[in-house]
């Protein structure tokens, strides 16, 4: 995300968008040029798995570089979002077509209903689901037509798709941005690299949810990097033994959407040069035991900040 007069975007900042800090404040809200934040969506569980709800600030501890760091923002409850659905149709998904699709409208009934979506069907190209003129919408209708208008055939453009999605991402209104990609295989036509995706997942600040649908005999399967993008951006990798258990995964994926903490933090401006940062958080709730706290592991502090600035 680049710089613009008067915000800072400092790769996971949310710059002129709408996020519900607290009820005394505007939902719409600028960070600028004089400061910086970075914001990070949370889901919390207990040990077994569960959803704790009901957290205060104070049951947050932010690190950055193993540094504590004084939490300024905090949300929580059922925000809405902007999704990216991304569904690969190469020809190997052809014979997983319908349960894939299936899985993909059951994410989309299960969110919250304010949610902005769009669709990337991707094979060898990388094409748009919803019509030319609509970027983002909450019609289930909508989004169920854009599902379906992929046609399973050719190679596996993965890269590019991820690439294109995630710029879309920035576009939408919500402060929060979330992909849901679900693909049997890796890469073997695109024209970016997966140094390219990496860099990408690190500047921005979307949460990637991968689900891998693979075969076993698959050359290209790439369960790797599905694994590194959950890793770095917060969400989770699920590979799924079965096709039917690719519907329950994606009603998961909804869930845990919209059951997470937004958490924020003004960071050290450092030596002003470029590096990842790596982000802990710990989450501590009388009465609760061990809660377990899932966030974005890094991101790309950029010096434009530094330069905006002045």
């Amino acid at each position: 995300m680049k710089p613009t007069p008067g915000n800072v975007c400092l790769s996971v900042f949310i710059c002129g968008l709408p996020l519900l800090v607290s009820a005394q404040e505007t939902p719409e809200f600028t960070i600028h040029s004089s400061v910086e934040r970075v914001l990070l969506d949370v889901s919390v569980k207990d040990a077994r798995g569960g959803f704790i709800r009901g957290l205060g600030k104070d049951n947050f501890r932010i690190f950055e570089d193993g540094k504590p760091q004084e939490v300024s923002e905090f949300a929580a409850g059922d925000i809405p979002v902007t999704v990216g659905i991304v569904v690969d149709q190469s020809w190997s998904m052809a014979p997983k077509q319908t349960e894939v699709l299936t899985a993909a409208l059951t994410f989309a009934r299960e969110s919250n209903p304010r949610d902005e979506m769009f669709v990337i069907h991707f094979n060898e190209k990388v094409t748009r689901g919803l019509p030319k003129q609509v970027l983002f919408t909450d019609n289930l209708e909508m989004l169920r037509s854009a599902l379906l208008a992929g046609i399973p055939e050719g190679r596996t453009a993965l890269y590019d798709a991820i690439v294109d999605a995630l710029k879309q991402l920035d576009e939408g209104r919500q402060a929060l941005k979330t992909l849901v990609l679900i693909t049997d295989g890796g890469d073997n036509v695109s024209k970016h690299t997966r140094a390219d995706v990496l860099r990408l997942t690190e500047e921005t600040s979307a949460t990637i949810y991968t689900v891998g649908v693979f075969d076993e005999n698959d050359p290209d399967r790439n369960p790797r990097l599905l694994r590194k993008l959950a890793e770095i951006s917060g969400g989770v990798a699920f590979f799924p033994g079965k096709l039917d258990d690719v519907v329950p995964i994606c009603r998961g994926i909804a869930k845990d959407i919209r059951n997470r903490y937004v958490v924020g933090y003004t960071p050290h401006s450092g030596t002003g040069m470029e590096s990842i940062r790596h982000i802990g958080v710990q989450v501590r709730a009388s009465g609760h035991g061990r809660l377990i706290a899932r966030t974005r592991a890094s991101y790309l502090y950029t010096p434009a900040t530094e330069a905006a600035r002045r």
